[in-house]
């Protein structure tokens, strides 16, 4: 059942798949809206322009059809003469023409916006595929436009025969009446009956506009296998990332530990912490923290400052301080100068006795630890501190 569920095309199309869709030409669109905009406004139109429009025509047909003498016997004054009546018939209809054009233009912007796609005019040999057609042709899209085309010849026919019925008097009167006359009611006839018809295209775009929407958006639809997919794709793979992670702890401990060798002293719990410090001297700085740990880390620590013969120093209170407050790098904190100070007197007259003897130095014990920066006392303010990869 889970198998059948991924499969299932159920979740809406990402913002990423719907860019790529529009990046290949593939928006919605709705035809029926097209045209019902492009004809209303071509009717309304001829419907506020048209007395205009006609007694220009009329006006340029009866000039043209004046000759005189010279149109009839040359022929570069005749053509000039045609020419300009040409230029005058396409001024008279200009402006209806400016709007379809503007309306045609604009129509795109109800259903699916405009979108200008290089990939459009692009070869697409998988759509000569015939089985492929003939899938199309059993589809469900298929069934959805049969339907719309027996509805709009329905409705146009139905909207056409009403109009005439309504208008049957009137039409059988046009035999009766003058030429001007009957003309002029004809084309008014004619006007009413296309804006009728138009309006009756217009149901058929208001369905078609939002099926369109809904079906663009449900043919786009994800299963959650690709949701998951995109998902890793876009954010990266949490294993991968999680991997990258470790290896970037990995070599953090690497540096941390090959620094271990170069450190004065190695404060510790002396089980739980583990912290090494560095002095620079004639630098001008604080001793600086260049590894800590915590557990299996201080571990390390503490076996390779054994190994490479750094001081070692048991001092719970400021291993515990100094893992909490600092971070690697970091120059220790100033309320612990005086602690660390003691801890480095001690270290460097440990090897003043290993290298002439004398008095072996007395281990410093009490060391001034402000009780606030020790996170065992019940007087400090705990603050997160990272351990770089261990578990204190």
């Amino acid at each position: 059942m889970s198998e059948d569920s991924d499969a299932e095309k159920t979740e809406p199309a990402s913002s990423k798949r719907l860019e790529q869709a529009r990046e290949e030409g593939d928006v919605p669109r709705s035809r029926e809206l097209a045209t019902f905009t492009v004809l209303m406004t071509a009717g309304a139109g001829l419907w506020m322009t048209g007395d205009g429009v006609v007694r220009s025509l009329n006006a340029i047909m009866v000039s043209g059809l004046a000759l005189d003498r010279e149109q009839i016997f040359n022929a570069d004054v005749l053509i000039r003469r045609v020419g300009f009546d040409i230029v005058s018939v396409m001024m008279a209809c200009l402006p209806l023409a400016i709007a379809i054009m503007v309306v045609a233009l604009a129509s795109p912007l109800l259903v699916g916006g405009w979108l200008f796609s290089s990939k459009s005019f692009l070869p697409n040999f998988g759509k000569l595929n015939p089985i492929k057609g003939l899938g199309n042709m059993v589809s469900v899209n298929a069934l959805v436009e049969l339907l719309k085309a027996v509805g709009k010849t329905v409705v146009v026919g139905s909207v056409a025969y009403l109009v005439v019925m309504s208008q049957k008097d009137a039409v059988m009167g046009l035999a009766v009446e003058s030429v001007s006359a009957g003309s002029a009611h004809l084309i008014n006839l004619l006007m009413w009956a296309f804006l009728f018809i138009v309006g009756g295209l217009g149901f058929v775009a208001a369905i078609d506009g939002p099926y369109q929407i809904w079906h663009y958006a449900d043919k786009l639809k994800m299963t959650r296998q690709e949701v998951i997919q995109e998902s890793k794709e876009s954010d990266g793979n949490p294993e991968m990332k999680a991997k990258v992670r470790q290896m970037q702890r990995q070599m953090s401990q690497r540096r941390m530990m090959a620094a271990v060798p170069t450190a004065d002293v190695v404060v510790t719990n002396p089980t739980h912490y583990a912290v090494a410090l560095k002095y620079a001297d004639g630098q001008g700085g604080a001793p600086m923290v260049v590894a800590k740990g915590a557990d299996e880390v201080a571990a390390k620590i503490r076996e390779l400052a054994k190994e490479n013969k750094v001081a070692l120093l048991e001092a719970p209170a400021l291993a515990r301080a100094l893992h909490q407050h600092t971070e690697i790098g970091d120059e220790i904190p100033e309320a612990l100068y005086s602690a660390v100070a003691e801890v480095l007197a001690y270290v460097f007259q440990l090897r003043a006795f290993n290298k002439a003897g004398g008095k072996y130095p007395d281990r410093p014990t009490r060391l001034p630890v402000p009780p606030e920066m020790d996170p065992h006392n019940p007087a400090s303010q705990k603050k997160p501190a990272s351990n770089n990869g261990a578990t204190p």
